[in-house]
């Protein structure tokens, strides 16, 4: 791989120690997989934020990289955002979140913060805070994030890992491969519905085809017969990230680069509302939920204008726990909302989701209308829940005293 003159100086450390071990990650990855030469970011989301995720052997990972860059006088070098942590940085306590995780949930926060990461701690940076342009270079983990950049938007990252994205946020680098190249971007698979989904089944949708895809072994799906919004293609997306590792797909008439997005003639696959419905059964383990989790990925405003809209005036039922997770952004442009679900007796958390939180420790069984956080919530290395899927009137007014 061929390395500008620079370059060369910030793998042998000239520019100091933490960006000499930063070069080296990346370097690896870029003879890894191929790449001709390394190519500028302009922003960078940081995964590996919650400790329930990391635990001690990523804090200690971070810190010390804290402490490096801080003895060194260095900052990130391009915009960077944060993932969710394991707590809202405030409610934690009424969360059920114990001082000893959130003691080390905070030094996570803190470590990050000092190395000039903006403390945004969402996986939807693209609402306001980490928003890139169609055809610029990012360097982003978080798997739905990724997704939504590549696909709604337009920019080009791989899905890094926390260790390659935090390397390319102090480099302003990353290698040039996979989906940075032209060719990666091309479809190897036409997807073809002959109804247009009701919003919730795009999260089924998406449950159901990533994995699906991957056994084909196809990448990069293009859609057609269907007009999504983009909060469906934010469901879309996380679901497909999630169940088979898709980083970009293609929608006929509505994404950014689909009128390029297929050279040669493509397999086709049909998919029809009886195959959803019927994938549905997977999903939904029937239970009845004690927490109501909405906002895997966080809301949009519009999804928590709607929730607000459906308990306005109403009464929680006794028993039953309704938590709205979004970013810091959405909830400081949308008081009235938030204000509206805390009178119902909901919490609208910040910085958090139910994914990423130590939800296990009070709750067996949760419902959601997301198909990434049915896919993540009963596996014993997440939360070991009992899944309730439903459609997202439906699960907020389960909550509601009728």
């Amino acid at each position: 791989m061929h390395l500008t003159r620079e370059q060369e100086g910030m793998l042998a450390g000239k520019e100091g120690e933490a960006v000499r071990k930063a070069m080296e990650l990346i370097v690896a990855l870029g003879d890894i997989y191929g790449a001709e030469r390394l190519i500028p970011v302009t922003s960078v989301q940081v995964s590996g934020v919650s400790y329930k995720t990391i635990g001690d052997a990523g804090l200690d990972f971070i810190e010390d990289y804290a402490r490096i860059m801080k003895k060194e006088g260095r900052k990130v070098r391009v915009k960077t955002t944060m993932n969710p942590a394991g707590m809202d940085l405030e409610k934690w306590e009424r969360m059920g979140v114990d001082k000893g995780f959130a003691d080390k949930q905070l030094r996570i926060f803190n470590a990050y913060v000092s190395m000039g990461i903006e403390p945004s701690l969402t996986c939807t940076p693209y609402y306001f805070v980490n928003v890139p342009k169609t055809g610029e270079h990012i360097a982003w983990a978080e798997s739905s994030a990724v997704s939504y950049a590549n696909s709604v938007i337009g920019a080009r990252t791989n899905r890094e890992g926390g260790p390659s994205a935090l390397a390319s946020a102090i480099t302003g680098l990353t290698a040039e491969y996979g989906l940075h190249l032209d060719e990666n971007r091309k479809a190897d698979i036409i997807v073809e519905l002959d109804f247009e989904p009701e919003p919730y089944l795009y999260a089924v949708l998406g449950n159901h085809l990533g994995s699906m895809l991957t056994k084909m072994g196809r990448k990069v799906p293009y859609f057609r017969g269907i007009r999504p919004d983009e909060d469906s293609m934010k469901a879309l997306g996380a679901a497909m990230a999630a169940t088979g590792s898709i980083a970009l797909y293609h929608v006929e008439n509505t994404t950014p680069e689909w009128k390029d997005a297929i050279d040669d003639k493509l397999e086709t696959i049909h998919i029809g509302r009886t195959e959803l419905m019927e994938h549905i059964k997977g999903m939904d383990m029937g239970c009845e939920p004690e927490l109501i989790a909405i906002g895997c990925p966080h809301a949009s405003e519009s999804e928590l204008e709607r929730i607000a809209e459906l308990v306005k005036g109403k009464k929680k039922k006794e028993g039953k726990e309704l938590w709205v997770s979004v970013s810091r952004a959405v909830a400081e442009r949308n008081p009235e909302a938030v204000r509206a679900i805390e009178d119902f007796g909901g919490l609208v958390l910040r910085d958090t989701c139910m994914v990423v939180s130590p939800i296990e420790n009070r709750f067996s069984s949760t419902g959601v209308n997301s198909g990434k956080a049915a896919y993540y919530l009963p596996k014993e290395s997440f939360c070991r829940q009992c899944v309730r899927f439903r459609p997202l009137e439906e699960l907020v007014m389960m909550a509601v005293v009728q």
